[in-house]
């Protein structure tokens, strides 16, 4: 038995084309009564125009391009903290000498032998996110688009590790990794985020939802901004915006649900920015990243992220009814209507199904095929 899986080449065969078709024009006509090049000049100078003309369809050119891809090819434009270079040989020699002395450690190849040996976890996570990490949540941000809808293609390393953790009423802990999914009805209220920072510097600390806005496609909602933060005394910044809990609308599917955190060279005066507590009106909430980045860059600089994702449950309906005091919207998703090519007299070994595409009854067709 053979299983035939829908993918997205059969959709895009089933979907009217947007245009015609390569060599539509030469479809079902004898070949002895085409047109011949008598000469590869004049071929090749009919390829050269066509490859010059405009059409509907992209190819792969025409996808590395600076017109269909943010940045096109080009360099990105890191916006982050700069990274102190440690030379490769000092790394090397200190690899190597952890290795020598870990090989004369009779104990440890004991435990090896035995399968006894325990590791830290913690010391790997904190080595983790002091080496490759950074580079791999970058990796993971930008297949997610956060860097495109947030920064409008800019990019950064995140260098500030960033812990972030939604704790319920029976202290169980919900982390907030890279990309993994978490319900609104577990972010009620708002996360512990715990990072490192030195004595004396200042923080700012924004969450956003860039797939959520109701009205503004290129918009988002500001659901938490806490600025001027002392060191990670989360709790003596200044909240210029409260925290409201997700609000992903039913059928819109899974939201992104993204933490930015800033690093401030002095103490600033987010007046702009201020939203009245409690702020229960989404109209407030709109906010646009990279309009505020541009306005803040010069004191402002991005050094931490972490994102989840969230898509609609119960809890969303009693923040639309209680807080926001709004009907909670529906959507449904209108699939495009079926495309069928044009009916043929003979339709040469095809099906008996083959005519209930163009039959007005849905009456299906009996027989063995």
């Amino acid at each position: 038995m053979i299983l035939f899986l829908p993918c997205s080449a059969c959709l895009q065969y089933r979907r009217r084309p947007l245009g015609p078709m390569p060599n539509e024009e030469f479809e079902g006509k004898d070949p002895s009564t085409l047109p011949v090049y008598h000469s590869f000049e004049g071929y090749h100078r009919r390829a050269n125009e066509e490859r010059e003309r405009r059409h509907w369809w992209h190819s792969f050119r025409d996808f590395l391009s600076t017109d269909l891809v943010p940045g096109g090819g080009a360099e990105e434009l890191n916006i982050g903290l700069p990274v102190d270079r440690v030379s490769r040989k000092m790394q090397l020699k200190a690899r190597n000498t952890i290795k020598k002395a870990n090989q004369k450690n009779t104990e440890l190849q004991r435990a090896h032998r035995l399968h006894t040996l325990e590791l830290d976890m913690d010391k790997l996570e904190a080595e983790y996110e002091q080496t490759c990490g950074p580079h791999h949540i970058q990796r993971i941000a930008t297949y997610y688009g956060v860097y495109r809808d947030l920064f409008a293609g800019a990019v950064f390393v995140p260098r500030v590790p960033m812990h972030v953790n939604y704790v319920s009423i029976d202290d169980v802990a919900t982390p907030v990794f890279r990309g993994n999914v978490i319900m609104p009805g577990e972010a009620q209220h708002a996360p512990e985020v715990i990072y490192d920072a030195e004595d004396g510097s200042l923080w700012s600390l924004l969450l956003t939802n860039p797939d959520g806005h109701l009205s503004e496609n290129e918009a988002e909602y500001l659901h938490w901004f806490v600025g001027n933060i002392p060191g990670s005394r989360l709790v003596d910044g200044d909240t210029i915006c409260p925290y409201l809990p997700p609000i992903p609308p039913q059928g819109t599917g899974y939201h992104r649900w993204i933490f930015v955190l800033y690093k401030q060279e002095r103490h600033v005066d987010f007046f702009s920015e201020n939203r009245p507590d409690p702020c229960n009106d989404l109209l407030h909430r709109t906010f646009r990243t990279i309009e505020f980045y541009r306005q803040f860059e010069d004191v402002l600089t991005p050094a931490g992220l972490a994102f989840c994702q969230t898509k609609w449950d119960e809890s969303v309906r009693r923040t639309f009814h209680s807080t926001l005091n709004l009907l909670e919207p529906v959507y449904e998703y209108a699939w495009p209507e079926v495309y069928h090519p044009k009916e043929v007299k003979f339709p040469h070994r095809q099906p008996l199904r083959y005519l209930d595409r163009y039959r007005t009854s849905h009456e299906p067709s009996y027989g063995t095929h």
